[in-house]
């Protein structure tokens, strides 16, 4: 294990915003737990119904099927933001809206499965794009969303994300 990769990000490197994901990623190598979240997020929903991928936990909430998509965007965005900064740009990076995302996603009239397998190749994209970064990148810093970051806060921030939203859909939508 390269011992960047292993290194959690300091404060200054990500927004207060994301310091509960940033908290909840356990110690060791980022990449390996990307992968272990991204292969726990196929396993957690493989014999949820499609009906029940469809309801949310409580009115004004995203279904199970949006969460899904949720992931996905962020991934996308993450990785989007990780690859920008881990080059070298020094373009201030917009924010998103992910409530405006989620009815533009139409995730409801997707399978949960096809869902799944989004989510799965975005991880993959993901781990892929930070695994080939040199290691000096991991330690470049910009600026998104108002706030700097650095490309190894991102990596962290993007596996904290999907676990917190793992942990939401363990309790809320499959116990609850």
């Amino acid at each position: 294990m390269d011992t960047y990769r292993a290194t959690r990000p300091g404060s200054d490197e990500y927004a207060p915003f994301y310091a509960g994901y940033v908290a909840g990623v356990p110690d060791g190598d980022v990449l390996a737990t990307l992968a272990h979240t991204g292969a726990g997020a196929s396993d957690l929903v493989a014999n949820v119904s499609e009906e029940t991928a469809e309801r949310a936990y409580a009115a004004g909430k995203w279904t199970l099927k949006e969460v899904v998509q949720h992931c996905s965007d962020a991934e996308r965005i993450f990785a989007y933001r990780a690859l920008r900064i881990g080059r070298g740009d020094a373009t201030d990076l917009p924010g998103w809206d992910e409530q405006a995302y989620a009815p533009a996603s139409r995730a409801n009239a997707r399978s949960l499965q096809s869902l799944v397998e989004e989510l799965r190749t975005a991880r993959a994209g993901t781990i892929s794009l930070l695994d080939g970064l040199p290691s000096d990148a991991w330690t470049l810093r910009g600026r998104a969303n108002g706030m700097e970051v650095s490309v190894r806060g991102i990596a962290w921030i993007t596996a904290g994300h999907l676990m917190h939203h793992l942990r939401i859909v363990q309790e809320r939508y499959l116990n609850g």
